[in-house]
């Protein structure tokens, strides 16, 4: 026999025997071609390949003390992985929890009830003359020279224009839905 058997080596490394069955299962361990375990790379294998943090818990020890070198950066590391594992479910949590950014939704609220009112502020100004001229034309075709304008003769044509308006903006706003 080259090497240790498993009840020396856990002995040697203060594991129990179950433990060095595992450790060798998973690979941990450095064994020789008869089936002896190498104490020496054995240990070297154990100490890179297993959890310092686990090896205290499993020893009954705390699992955060402070210790210097590897196990100082690995604990940094763990921390930092748990603290990037938190903040990432509360991104997702948030992304969940908001329905409508309240700021941009007043914005655009805003910029379309500005644009509503511009449109029936600058309506008259557009419409004028076409209704003047549609008046004179249905009074020239009514009596051929009268000047006369009939309130029901206004009323048809502003009505049609106000119709129309109100069409172009319903038209407007299923186009922004």
């Amino acid at each position: 026999m080259k090497g240790m058997s498993e009840r020396e080596y856990a002995a040697r490394s203060g594991l129990s025997r179950g433990g060095v069955q595992k450790a060798r299962k998973n690979g941990r361990l450095v064994v020789h071609d008869d089936g002896s375990i190498n104490a020496a790379a054995s240990d070297v294998r154990r100490a890179e390949m297993t959890d310092p943090d686990q090896q205290r818990r499993s020893l009954g020890g705390e699992s955060l003390a402070s210790g210097a070198g590897e196990t100082s950066s690995y604990i940094k590391a763990r921390t930092l992985l748990t603290v990037y594992a938190a903040q990432d479910k509360q991104i997702a949590v948030q992304k969940k929890g908001t329905l409508v950014d309240r700021a941009r939704a007043e914005t655009l609220v805003f910029r379309l009830a500005r644009q509503e009112r511009d449109v029936w502020v600058t309506w008259p100004g557009r419409v004028a003359a076409l209704m003047a001229a549609q008046i004179m034309a249905e009074v020239e075709r009514q009596s051929g020279a009268s000047v006369t304008i009939e309130t029901a003769i206004m009323q048809r044509v502003l009505e049609a224009h106000v119709r129309e308006q109100l069409d172009a903006l319903a038209d407007l706003r299923v186009s922004l839905a």
